[in-house]
């Protein structure tokens, strides 16, 4: 059974920044790449960010790109995203996924294998 616990999150002002956390267990951890999506109230799911298996590569939607760096640590099952410039709008419940397999392929969007969340709020 894989479970998935996301924390870090919380209220931060415009321009300010946060760590957000994701740790994975019951899962073949550094044989998939992993992702970050997030949820607003009456906004579609988002798909923000996925790193490789390895580590070695990364993909980031435009509206986090240069402000958003997404890690993983294999030894410890746990996936990273620091995010700084924070916007009002990134305010959402961020959740992280396991993609399909090791590269990404955007399914980690679909949020099979996601947590309880952790929620960002930044406000102006």
């Amino acid at each position: 059974q894989v479970e998935v616990v996301e924390s870090g999150g919380g209220l931060v002002q415009a321009g300010g920044s946060l760590r957000l956390s994701c740790t994975v267990s019951g899962l073949a951890f550094d044989a998939y790449a992993m992702g970050w999506f997030r949820q607003a109230p009456g906004k579609e799911r988002e798909g923000i960010s996925c790193i490789l298996w390895s580590g070695r590569g990364t993909l980031y939607a435009d509206s986090v790109k240069g402000r958003f760096t997404i890690s993983r640590d294999n030894a410890k099952n746990t996936l990273y995203l620091q995010m700084n410039s924070l916007k009002p709008e990134d305010t959402a419940m961020y959740y992280c996924a396991a993609d399909s397999g090791p590269y990404c392929s955007g399914y980690y969007s679909r949020g099979q294998s996601r947590g309880q969340g952790t929620q960002v709020t930044v406000s102006s």
